[in-house]
């Protein structure tokens, strides 16, 4: 014969394991799906300087009225809004910039997705992309992390199941589900140094939201150059200007290297991602601009490698898709205008600025 109080005896194990997943998923979401920590998260982290960018655009937003131009890209995408803004009066556009360095289209569509919840802010999204041909390197980008690290703060419960399955490989969809459920595992870092030293992120987090629009929207780049490299294809050697080691090391890593194979993950991943940003906006008033940033100080010749898919050409043919000349900005792919192997210097970006705000104006007149 069982007595109740002996099977709810038995029970409790259970029931305060139920309670305890209960209270952590509880705390979590209170913590991280809220302004409350997210807020506070230190500036120069991957998270961090995503919210910060995400937050200074909603602010700026009002600022430009219905002309108002974005451009998201990685590092690469290196331009002056302000200089693009020079040219108001001649382009009737205005300029802003939501791309955050090391990110892909992935991250694109978040940022995008929390920047412009009712797709009506912007007359045209620009997005900056190395070529208009997929290429697949040397890593699979649909398989890439760091995303994770970027957009932990944007996902929604809804997110969850999507986010986790655009991942290929299993342990990288572990860690994709993970973080997305229990975001703390993400911040966790964070969070502990946050815990040592509380009132000093809380002044630096103060003092950066205080000027991160100045700085930025001010930033000069290096006047730095890699005048006098020289590169020969064919034998994938090149001559680096005297003291310039970090070049050299940069070369070597990710310029020099013979053409992978061609899997199509790249073109499956652009379009999964681009193909959702197109699609945001379809049937909206705001067009999708691609543009092909300036490849480098030498750009490698454009038979190294047989492209075998177009997704970029081949989005261009919907509605309210636009492609920008993809050799628009050639001229600027010479040594004296880059600062390192792939990105321009405070000339180059200078002179990018200008060329942008005129191929953009052209292509929306």
């Amino acid at each position: 014969m069982s007595f109740p109080c002996m099977e709810f005896q038995r029970g409790r194990p259970v029931w305060g394991l139920l309670l305890g997943i209960a209270g952590l998923f509880t705390l979590d979401a209170i913590l991280f799906r809220t302004p409350l920590y997210t807020s506070i998260l230190e500036p120069e982290s991957s998270a961090g300087t995503f919210e910060l960018i995400l937050r200074r655009e909603r602010r700026a937003q009002p600022w430009y009225g219905r002309n108002l131009v974005v451009t998201l890209g990685d590092s690469r995408f290196a331009y002056y809004p302000r200089e693009a803004n020079e040219h108001t009066r001649e382009t009737g556009l205005a300029f802003r910039q939501a791309g955050v360095a090391g990110t892909d289209a992935r991250a694109w569509y978040y940022m995008l997705r929390d920047l412009d919840a009712t797709r009506d802010r912007y007359r045209a999204v620009v997005l900056g992309v190395d070529d208009y041909d997929d290429e697949d390197g040397a890593y699979d980008v649909g398989d890439d992390l760091a995303t994770l690290h970027y957009v932990a703060a944007r996902l929604r419960f809804a997110d969850i199941i999507p986010f986790t399955f655009s991942f290929h490989d299993h342990a990288a969809r572990w860690q994709a589900f993970r973080g997305s459920v229990l975001k703390g595992t993400v911040f966790q870092r964070d969070l502990l140094a946050f815990l040592a030293h509380p009132q000093k992120r809380i002044t630096n987090v103060d003092f950066v939201n205080g000027g991160y629009e100045e700085w930025t929207y001010g930033y000069h780049e290096t006047d730095h150059s890699v005048a006098g490299l020289q590169i020969d294809w064919s034998n994938l050697t090149a001559v680096v200007p005297p003291g310039n080691e970090a070049l050299r090391s940069q070369l070597d890593r990710f310029i020099l290297y013979r053409p992978y194979p061609q899997t199509g993950k790249r073109a499956a991943f652009r379009r999964k991602w681009f193909g959702q940003l197109v699609d945001r906006y379809r049937g909206t008033p705001t067009k999708i601009i691609f543009v092909r940033l300036p490849r480098g100080p030498i750009p490698r010749p454009e038979n190294s490698v047989t492209k075998l898919t177009h997704t970029i050409r081949d989005l261009a043919s919907r509605p309210g898709v636009l492609l920008a000349d993809e050799h628009a900005f050639d001229t600027l792919e010479k040594p004296e205008l880059f600062r390192d192997g792939f990105h321009l210097n405070d000339a180059g970006c200078t002179r990018f600025s200008e060329m942008l705000a005129e191929e953009v104006s052209k292509l929306l007149k």
